[in-house]
C-alpha cells in the first residue's frame, strides 16, 4: 500500500467517524467493550472459562 493509498484511507475513516451522532459513537463503544473477552479468557485462554462451565454445571 503506498503512502497515499494509506493517508486516503485513514482520511476517509475518520471523517465517517466525526460524522456519525456523538450517541451512536458512544453505543459503539459501550457495545464493542462488552464483546471484549473477560480477564481470565484473555490472559489464560479457555481453560478457566471450561473450568468455571465445570464449576457451574455440578451446582
Amino acid at each position: 500500500m503506498k503512502t497515499n493509498d494509506y493517508v486516503k484511507y485513514i482520511t476517509q475513516t475518520f471523517v465517517k467517524y466525526i460524522d456519525q451522532p456523538k450517541e451512536e459513537r458512544k453505543k459503539m463503544k459501550k457495545a464493542k467493550k462488552e464483546a471484549e473477552a473477560t480477564f481470565l479468557y484473555r490472559w489464560f485462554g479457555i481453560l478457566p472459562f471450561l473450568l468455571m462451565s465445570r464449576i457451574k454445571k455440578k451446582r
